[in-house]
């Protein structure tokens, strides 16, 4: 890759082509609503999302370029720019806000976040993620053009040069939707199958194992790959091969807290959530933490850059080279954490803002570096929150800030902070990808500004629905992130927390980095129910074949197998996504006594056998549509 000195971007700097217009600004703020909701439901099922600039690209360049005959690489390029931000910000919010609704189900006086606390939280916490990645563009995007690969900014250019160039890709990307729909329909609404197969182990009591046979874990497993999978797997084999046999041998006819029965009586689902959750929420906190020490030389110095290219204005302004002004950064940021301190709804002091102005600008620096090496979808956003909560929590309990309200504006704080690393990483990339087609940073910049505004007001929607059809905790919606955030306020705050399983997830974390392992996906595999890390996994088998075929004619013709299959993995997300919402207001509609999710419901006719079956068709539909060609190409 040519480094910044001798970088040309694809659109010159002199010529001038529509991008900041109605079109952008409409089909983008769809998109944000469309692809926040479908990764909020996707988080909430099994705690990682994936980005969505890539599809949102496609389908801009499905409906700019076929359906309304217009031709501006730069307006597609704002489409995802905006689109990207509602996943970006729902993800933040998936993360740490579900603990509030939990505290509501647990204790009925009370009450859950209303619908504008949530839009200013997440707004303001949107607005903050792209205030403070502008003056780190110059010294990430830039300078450092050839060093930091931005894996999704970058290939998210390719997609969009290769549309100006012509294709359609947009077709894998909505193929992947319409089966995904259809599936998801077939599965979680009429549930013809069922989406669950699970087994236990005889011959090895407390073991077990399952699959969650959905389209979106399977397209996450193949856009993380191979790799990042097979460690997700490795966890959930650690915890369901290893830990809870020998919980249920040396435990026996025990009664041991936090479990309210012996163990002889509990099944392979109350053991790992009476104990095996716990360790893997120690391995997460320890993973994230050791995820920011390791990276902590090229914070120091990102932050130094950008300290330094405080008020120095650019001698050349071409238009390529422009960003918002830093009168405008630092006053919006300025405002915002007034806003956040001083605003009834906001249940967060002077304290809280002032935790999240500083550790705010050092995570949205710590996520704009981490995204350029691994990509949003592998960003730990989520250690980052989980290092604010321990510090956030400890210090308001040292202020006297304890209780309930205590632990609101603990969760609240890290709310804020972990939309703005989310938005921060998603801003670095969409501006990744603006500077390779040559598109305005400013007019992005703003983009993102509009599309985070857009997110904010949808996502509160979003999680009221899908709360009230399943309730977060629940196995339809197990809120990982969220179920780990609430634990770890509320053994901070009140001292409920089994230290000891803590400690020993600890423990595995740093023997996993003392063997060299990335320490976060097995420890996330640790904490998730292998029922999820099983598809994900055989998703990222399938990306390693495609990586690894022998028959292809060219370098070029295997890029362009794996490009389809995170095309069409995207559409399998977005489209399970959809349907997971529909199925949500389905459920809420009232009929016959029940809800008129429950009159369509066949009761698994099929079983765990229909399940593998239908579940293997989807796997080859993955693989069919990866090996398709663009014959005006090859």
């Amino acid at each position: 890759m040519k480094s910044h000195e001798s970088f040309k971007p694809y659109i010159p700097a002199d010529k001038v082509m529509p991008e900041f217009t109605i079109t952008s600004l409409i089909l983008g703020a769809v998109l944000a609503v469309v692809f926040g909701g479908a990764n909020a439901y996707l988080g909430l099922r099994v705690g990682m999302t994936v980005s969505a600039s890539i599809p949102a690209a496609v389908v801009s360049m499905g409906i700019i370029r076929q359906i309304l005959r217009k031709d501006s690489i730069l307006e597609n390029n704002m489409v995802q720019t905006i689109g990207s931000a509602g996943e970006s910000l729902a993800a933040g919010a998936i993360f740490t806000l579900p603990a509030l609704f939990m505290w509501a189900q647990e204790d009925s006086t009370i009450s859950a976040p209303h619908f504008f606390e949530i839009a200013a939280i997440t707004i303001c916490g949107g607005l903050l993620g792209v205030l403070f990645m502008v003056p780190l563009r110059t010294a990430l995007i830039v300078e450092e053009h050839g060093v930091l690969p931005f894996p999704e900014g970058t290939a998210c250019a390719e997609v969009l040069l290769a549309g100006e160039k012509g294709g359609s890709k947009s077709k894998i990307v909505f193929s992947g939707l319409g089966i995904s729909a259809a599936y998801k329909f077939i599965a979680d609404g009429v549930c013809l199958f069922n989406s669950e197969a699970d087994w236990q182990i005889k011959p090895l009591k407390g073991a077990g194992f399952g699959i969650d046979v959905l389209p979106a874990l399977a397209g996450v497993g193949y856009i993380c790959g191979l790799q990042i999978a097979g460690y997700m797997f490795a966890g959930g084999i650690i915890a369901w091969i290893v830990l809870m046999p020998l919980i249920a041998l040396f435990g026996a006819d025990a009664l041991i807290a936090p479990a309210d029965k012996v163990i002889s009586d509990m099944t392979t689902n109350q053991i790992w959530g009476s104990y095996i959750r716990y360790i893997g929420a120690g391995a997460v906190a320890a993973g994230g933490i050791i995820s920011l020490l390791k990276t902590l030389p090229t914070i120091v110095k990102t932050f130094r850059k950008a300290i330094q290219g405080f008020g120095h204005k650019e001698e050349n302004q071409l238009r390529t080279n422009r960003d918002l002004p830093m009168s405008f950064v630092l006053g919006g940021a300025l405002a915002i954490a007034i806003i956040i301190w001083v605003m009834p709804s906001i249940p967060i002091s002077f304290l809280g803002a002032l935790i999240i102005v500083i550790f705010g600008f050092f995570f949205a620096t710590v996520s704009s570096r981490m995204v350029g090496l691994v990509g949003s979808s592998n960003n730990p956003v989520s250690g980052m929150a989980i290092a604010t909560l321990l510090i956030a929590t400890a210090l308001l309990k040292a202020t006297g800030n304890t209780g309930h309200a205590g632990m609101v504006s603990a969760i609240c704080i890290g709310t804020v902070i972990c939309i703005v690393a989310a938005m921060a990483g998603d801003t670095s990339q969409d501006l990744k990808t603006g500077y390779i087609v040559g598109a305005t940073p400013m007019r992005q910049q703003v983009g993102e500004l509009f599309g985070a505004v857009i997110s904010g007001l949808a996502i509160g929607g979003v999680m009221y629905l899908l709360n009230a059809a399943w309730g977060f905790g629940s196995n339809e919606l197990p809120a990982p992130q969220a179920s780990l955030m609430k634990l770890v306020v509320e053994g901070v705050m009140g001292g409920s927390l089994p230290w000891g399983l803590v400690f020993c997830g600890v423990g595995l974390a740093v023997a996993i980095e003392v063997l060299g392992l990335p320490v976060l996906p097995v420890a996330i595999g640790l904490y998730l129910p292998i029922h999820l890390s099983t598809p994900i996994f055989l998703g990222g088998i399938i990306r390693w074949f495609m990586e690894n075929k022998k028959k292809c004619k060219s370098e070029d013709e295997r890029k362009e197998f794996i490009e389809n299959g995170v095309l069409y993995s995207s559409g399998l997300i977005a489209g399970e996504g959809i349907v997971g919402i529909l199925l949500a207001v389905l459920a809420i509609i009232p009929f016959n006594d029940g809800s008129f999710a429950d009159y369509i419901n066949l009761g698994g006719v099929f079983g765990n056998t229909g399940s593998i079956i239908f579940f293997a068709l989807l796997l080859a539909s993955l693989i069919f549509f990866s090996l398709q060609k663009d014959k005006e190409k090859f």
